[in-house]
């Protein structure tokens, strides 16, 4: 069974375990898709009142939005197990194989790649959040800081979890790269997240 598919209570209780899938990028996944619900709920309850019509059109278009970033970030729980598996075996072998560097280092580059797609759409949901908490019904507010933050979440565990990998990359070059991609994504986006929810907070 795919992990996305399994039911709540086995997906935590597999996180929990002494398994190595699911873990930090898959539970990040599911925190940046759960971020994008709520900002879909908001709008949700935006859409139709007289109050917003004013802004409707601009809710549905991100609505669309926050439910393709959902989509994509549960698939990402999915993706990152898939990309974790070569790595761990790549761990186990040999350190006199010959082909052992060759091996480790793609299987570093592809383990990178899912985190840091995460990271990418966990800074997508906290844009999102930001609109929703400005445009969309004041009754879910509270729903749209709280995107917010688990996308925030998302994006830290995302970044953490690039740089785990970078970190033992031969290619530095491309290890530099990514990292300064990751660094990038945290330095803007923590602080629209911290931003979204602190007005939110502040209104009550």
């Amino acid at each position: 069974m795919e992990l996305r598919n399994q039911p709540v209570s086995a997906f935590v209780e597999a996180l929990a375990s002494r398994r190595s899938v699911p873990g930090g990028g898959g539970a990040c996944a599911l925190a940046g898709s759960l971020a994008a619900a709520l900002g879909h709920m908001v709008g949700e309850l935006t859409v139709g009142k007289a109050k917003y019509i004013d802004v409707e059109e601009d809710i549905i278009a991100m609505m669309e939005r926050a439910e393709a970033l959902c989509k994509e970030l549960l698939e990402c729980i999915d993706k990152d197990a898939e990309a974790f598996a070569p790595l761990a075996e790549a761990y186990g072998m040999p350190k006199d194989d010959p082909s052992r560097d060759l091996v480790m280092e793609t299987c570093l580059k592809e383990a990178s790649a899912v985190p840091l797609r995460i990271t990418e759409l966990a800074a997508a949901v906290i844009e999102l959040e930001k609109g929703f908490a400005e445009k969309g019904s004041a009754l879910a507010a509270s729903d749209a800081a709280t995107g917010a933050v688990m996308a925030r979440a998302a994006l830290y565990g995302g970044a953490v979890n690039v740089k785990i990998n970078t970190k033992h990359m031969k290619d530095r070059a491309y290890a530099e790269s990514i990292n300064a991609r990751v660094d990038e994504l945290i330095e803007t986006y923590s602080a629209i997240a911290d931003d979204v929810y602190g007005q939110v907070y502040g209104r009550f």
